[in-house]
């Protein structure tokens, strides 16, 4: 949580998502504040969820866009589940004001849990956390 746990994290990961790469635009469509939107793209990029692209307009300097790698674009699950959850207990009457489809058929995505033996769990209350195989025993 030290790196998605800050509130503006998953506003510039969206931004990201929907295509928008560079700092002026993130700051039009976000309203973040200039120093905040800095912090978050330098964490963001120092633990390899995004990558600086180098771009020059005619005319200005030289500046940078921001492009998920595979580490980022591993969070596009998360996202489309927060969405969801929106969707769900906080959309307009009207509608969700993004819908994420799968490009193959244009379908509307879902994010749904799933076991490694495949079964769909529709109940998360049949979830259950358990020890992995990297947890370590507390002292106490």
């Amino acid at each position: 949580m030290a790196i998605l746990g800050e509130r503006w994290t998953f506003v510039v990961l969206r931004e990201v998502f929907n295509g928008v790469r560079r700092f002026d635009d993130m700051r039009r469509h976000t309203s973040i504040p200039r120093q905040v939107l800095t912090d978050r793209l330098a964490l963001l990029v120092e633990h390899g969820i995004l990558r600086k692209e180098p771009y020059k307009s005619p005319g200005e300097r030289a500046r940078h866009e921001y492009r998920l790698t595979d580490k980022g674009i591993d969070l596009y699950p998360v996202l489309i589940a927060i969405a969801q959850w929106g969707d769900r207990y906080l959309a307009d009457p009207a509608g969700p004001p993004v819908q994420f489809v799968h490009r193959d058929c244009d379908a509307v995505m879902r994010m749904v849990a799933t076991c490694h033996a495949g079964h769909e769990v529709g109940d998360l209350r049949r979830i259950a956390p358990r020890p992995g195989p990297g947890a370590t025993p507390r002292d106490g």
